[in-house]
């Protein structure tokens, strides 16, 4: 089930601020308790001081409270404002207690004993079901008549109660106020966040395969998606550049499959028009073959190419020496090199051995050697050279042709690519460099196209001594 970024948001803006709210509200609550208490104590203490002095400043020991006068109705009317007191006698016994109590305050006998002993002794209790604080105030200080007289004086907490319920209810309305407020504006402000990244998907929607040169422009001029539209826009200029390569290459690929097609088609038509002897027969069969062994070499090497488009283009990478490989590869293509006048000299220096596919090198080989000697003149030479260049292994193939023109050098490797002035006559379908380049690039190498100094041309492959191909396995093409 997906999931909504807006709702997440919200969701966890709104609980950050709940736990905000909820611990200042704790803490405002703590807070208030403790400054009402210390309050009440103060005013309890207060009392207790002045009542102790009073109620002991009789010579004769005669005690009694300083309190206001007050008819039974006003004494009801001001019950929470009233502290009660009372005298004890250690024992327990009451001595005396406030004029507006109806019955004694609740007794600590522990509390009596302490403050009996000197102390001052803070407790709480619940007085005619009213909560208050009490204090257990000595009266020893004041005498000797007085040693065993104890002052308990108490205040009722129901009004600190009651303010501290409004406080926590209020708060917890501010609360509950807070996080709806919170769920609502982060809502509102991520969707207006995520605004823009809609505008940019219905944008990028609306390419199609034919509008793929279209761009994303919505809010690319805000630094925070500044990025998110590059990044699309770059990934668009890729997909197209694709498309068009793919586009490019399947209408050359047709165009170079279709070529070797017609010219068996016309042959064979021909040949059946009407009855010829075998000697005619045979050299239409000869011609279709030809064509049939073009259009093989055509197919597989568009098959290499599918491959490494793939990330397939995978071998049996073992210990090769290239030396020999290009040897092998040199006395095949003797017959046609003899056939052009053309001479290739061959020339291995240093261990030249490495990990890799012996048919893909060899594919390598052949096809620089034969497009060397496809764009050499007679009498003019091919010179090959494999040397150990640590940690490659470098194959080099200089030949005394016209050279590439300077224009178009970066261009040599692309697929189907074909010079247009000196090497026109030559003919090939443009697909021998592209192959070099994919099986060298699978071994982790690197290739190179340069014209040499003294005219002609010059490749230059370099393959890692130890084993680098890249991509997934698959089956190999051998030439």
């Amino acid at each position: 089930m997906s999931r909504s970024f807006r709702s997440q948001l919200a969701w966890r803006a709104s609980l950050v601020m709940a736990a905000a709210l909820l611990s200042i509200s704790a803490v405002s609550v703590m807070a208030l308790k403790a400054l009402l208490d210390r309050r009440i104590d103060a005013s309890v203490l207060n009392v207790a001081s002045i009542q102790a002095a009073s109620v002991t400043d009789e010579p004769s020991g005669a005690m009694h409270f300083h309190e206001w006068q007050l008819t039974p109705e006003e004494a009801v009317s001001v019950r929470d404002l009233i502290q009660y007191a009372q005298i004890w006698r250690a024992d327990g016994v009451s001595l005396l207690r406030s004029q507006y109590m109806t019955s004694d305050l609740p007794l600590d006998a522990e509390a009596l004993a302490e403050a009996s002993d000197g102390d001052i002794v803070w407790t709480r209790a619940s007085f005619e079901g009213v909560p208050v604080r009490v204090l257990y105030y000595p009266l020893d200080r004041f005498g000797a008549l007085h040693e065993r007289h104890v002052l308990q004086v108490a205040a009722p907490l129901r009004n600190r109660d009651q303010l501290v319920l409004r406080v926590t209810l209020f708060l917890a309305a501010l609360t509950l106020v807070g996080v709806g407020a919170t769920y609502a504006g982060a809502g509102w402000l991520a969707g207006r966040a995520m605004r823009p990244v809609h505008e940019v998907i219905d944008q990028a929607e609306d390419i199609r395969a034919g509008s793929l040169d279209r761009r994303i422009h919505a809010y690319a001029d805000l630094k925070e998606y500044r990025r998110l539209v590059d990044v699309l826009n770059t990934m668009l200029a890729r997909i197209q550049g694709a498309f068009e390569a793919q586009r490019n290459f399947t209408a050359d690929a047709s165009h170079e499959l279709r070529s070797p097609l017609t010219a068996m088609r016309g042959e064979l038509e021909i040949a059946l028009r009407r009855e010829r002897d075998p000697e005619e027969y045979r050299r239409v069969l000869e011609s279709t073959l030809e064509e049939v062994v073009r259009l093989s070499r055509i197919t597989e090497d568009l098959l290499i190419l599918a491959r490494s488009d793939a990330g397939a283009l995978r071998g049996h990478p073992e210990p090769v020496d290239i030396g020999g490989a290009a040897r092998s590869i040199v006395g095949r293509l003797a017959r046609q090199a003899s056939a052009k006048g053309v001479a290739v000299d061959l020339s291995v220096l240093g261990d030249v051995t490495a990990e890799v596919d012996p048919a893909l090198v060899g594919q390598v080989v052949w096809n620089l050697v034969e497009n060397a000697l496809r764009f050499s003149a007679s009498g003019t030479n091919v010179r090959v050279r494999v040397e150990a260049a640590p940690p490659d292994v470098r194959l080099v193939v200089d030949d005394d042709g016209p050279g590439f023109p300077p224009e178009e050098v970066d261009h040599v490797f692309d697929r189907f690519f074909r010079v247009d002035r000196a090497r026109a006559h030559t003919g090939g379908i443009g697909l021998g460099l592209s192959i070099v380049k994919a099986v060298v690039e699978a071994h982790g190498g690197s290739v190179r196209a340069e014209n040499r100094a003294g005219g002609g041309a010059r490749v230059t492959v370099s393959f890692p001594k130890v084993h680098l191909f890249t991509g997934a396995r698959g089956p190999v093409a051998s030439d």
